[in-house]
């Protein structure tokens, strides 16, 4: 079972992973003026695909890889859904890394280390797949596709 951890949504809305329970979990830091933006599209082909069978995206904006999310709520909304349709849950510009981590990210990073071990994210849409029951926690580079992702996903639904 995860942690309780509270973040709101990109509207303001108070939010708590408590909400998601039971459901598979695709946690994304993403960004709008990154060369992996384009996975928004992926992401929402999964959404859609596989949403009504227990999967939730949860996308968590951050400015901390080179300032590419610079924007305001109201134009992360807006650029989400006007050029990527996304219909999945955003939330509210957090960090990542450094002393003012979410303590979401903390716990996915720890839980989940990168490459020999590191906890450091290290770039915007470093994904994060938790299982229904919140026991298995795998991570995926940037550069992993969220088609890629696939079939890790079947399996845990």
């Amino acid at each position: 079972m995860l942690p309780n951890f509270s973040f709101n949504q990109i509207n303001g809305t108070p939010d708590n992973l408590q909400n998601y329970s039971g459901k598979v979990l695709l946690i994304v830091n993403v960004a709008s003026k990154c060369g992996f933006t384009n996975q928004y599209s992926e992401l929402e082909f999964l959404y859609q695909a596989h949403h009504s069978e227990g999967l939730e995206i949860m996308a968590f904006p951050c400015n901390q890889f080179g300032g590419q999310e610079p924007g305001s709520p109201e134009q992360i909304q807006s650029f989400c859904e006007s050029n990527y349709s996304v219909t999945f849950p955003i939330f509210e510009k957090i960090e990542v890394n450094g002393s003012n981590t979410h303590p979401f990210y903390d716990f996915l990073k720890n839980a989940a280390p990168g490459l020999l071990g590191t906890t450091a994210i290290k770039w915007n849409f470093t994904k994060f797949l938790i299982s229904k029951d919140g026991l298995q926690i795998k991570r995926y580079a940037s550069a992993t596709s969220p088609k890629e992702i696939m079939a890790d996903i079947k399996e845990i639904l």
